[in-house]
């Protein structure tokens, strides 16, 4: 691939302002910072506003790449230079650039499963509003599912390496390592480093939310039996990447969980000399499409599974929007690495503060639809800061706010969400 002068010089320019942003004294007070909070002996609670999905952030920036692919990593990069220079939160920014493996399968959620293939039909073109085929109809779907294959295209990955390192190189070190989860453009790639589990986004995308609210009183062995196959199914995949060393340390700004950073000291800094496993790293478990289902058969059913694949790591993440306060003792049980609680708008944000106690991180997800509805609602804004804070000043606390999907929430209103919960936090 030939780089034409434009695209060389757009990429260095953004490449030194990156470089740039990475020395500032700030990054390293954040960093440990972040791994205190995490080693739960917080400075003080850490705030990010994720503006990855926030439609229109680069709206009055004209890209200049003329190549595609070199046109995702000037979003990627233009992306974290604003979320520095505007909002106002608590973004680290690292000494490098990082790109994530590519390849057949390279991913934990819905794929191919031999000739039961998941099929996602999206509202619209690039739409995260999507509706599952849903192929597996009745228990006797499951005997024609086929255990998946996995293969990495290193190739194009070394290729944009090569590339980059040619480009900004002397200003910018270019790694590679691990993969993201839901973005799978080259480059253009926030969510690397989360091991996600997904065992009942796997199971939803192959039977739905009904089916999954009754098969445990119509088909329970045959429900077990198909979460036996995920469970079975996700493990080769995560060692597949551990024997084929495609995985490194995230405890950098790569990601534990949604939007989460991985600093902290009770695993492998990024930089270690020694092999990587999987039990030196973060993962990341929730189970949204089980929230209508009762505590009990949950912790009979899903949980199970997605504990015996947690487990294989060193520290977990649990959470995303689904209230925990109602599951948080069969959770802990199962799952014996968690560090960090995602606490989301449906929880009851006092009991949740209680049972996390000093003993976890309490991760707050306030509600978007304050800032990204047609007006905003400050005075929501200001209450929900008031009782987090409240709830959970006693606790490690971080709040990140996600999902903001509307092209309605500006980049003034994230600026002023930041501003409100860092003035009522009292940072």
């Amino acid at each position: 691939m030939l780089v034409s002068e434009n695209d060389r010089s757009v990429l260095r320019e953004l490449a030194k302002q990156y470089s740039e942003i990475a020395a500032l004294p700030i990054m390293s007070e954040r960093k440990k910072q972040w791994k205190n909070l995490h080693d739960l002996k917080p400075d003080r609670p850490m705030i990010i506003f994720e503006p990855y999905w926030l439609d229109g952030y680069l709206s009055d920036y004209t890209l200049r790449c003329e190549d595609e692919a070199l046109r995702n990593l000037e979003i990627k990069m233009m992306f974290t230079i604003r979320q520095f220079e505007q909002m106002g939160d608590d973004i680290v920014v690292e000494p490098y650039f990082r790109l994530g493996w590519q390849g057949v399968n390279i991913n934990s959620t819905g794929t191919d499963f031999g000739e039961i293939k998941i099929v996602e039909h999206h509202a619209k073109e690039a739409s995260l509003a999507y509706l599952s085929n849903f192929p597996i109809q009745t228990p006797e779907d499951i005997k024609r599912l086929t255990p998946r294959s996995f293969q990495v295209e290193k190739e194009p990955v070394i290729g944009m390496k090569n590339i980059l390192d040619d480009c900004f190189g002397d200003i910018l070190p270019v790694k590679i390592g691990n993969f993201d989860n839901f973005d799978p453009c080259l480059g253009n790639q926030p969510f690397i480093g989360n091991f996600f589990i997904g065992v009942t986004w796997d199971l939803f995308k192959l039977i739905g939310s009904q089916a999954m609210m009754l098969w445990p009183y119509d088909y329970p062995d045959e429900l077990k039996l198909l979460l036996d196959f995920l469970v079975d199914d996700k493990k080769r995949f995560f060692e597949y990447l551990e024997d084929e060393k495609l995985i490194c340390f995230n405890t950098d700004n790569q990601f534990a969980g949604p939007s989460c950073y991985g600093y902290v000291s009770d695993l492998p800094a990024p930089d270690s000399e020694k092999d990587v496993r999987l039990c030196d790293l973060w993962t990341w478990s929730e189970s949204q499409e089980s929230e209508a289902i009762s505590p009990q058969m949950f912790n009979e059913f899903y949980l199970p599974y997605m504990a015996d694949l947690a487990n294989m790591f060193g520290l977990s993440y649990y959470g995303c929007c689904e209230r925990i306060d109602q599951k948080f003792e069969h959770i802990v049980k199962a799952i014996h690495n968690i560090r960090i609680f995602s606490v989301s708008g449906w929880s009851n944000f006092e009991a949740a503060a209680e049972l996390i106690g000093k003993d976890y991180v309490y991760s707050r997800k306030p509600v978007p639809a304050y800032v990204s509805s047609f007006e905003p609602d400050w005075d929501a804004v200001k209450k929900e800061a008031r009782q987090t804070w409240n709830a959970a000043k006693n606790c490690s606390l971080e709040v990140i706010l996600r999902d903001v999907y509307s092209s309605l929430c500006t980049p003034q209103r994230s600026v002023e969400w930041v501003k409100i919960w860092k003035e009522t936090i009292g940072i």
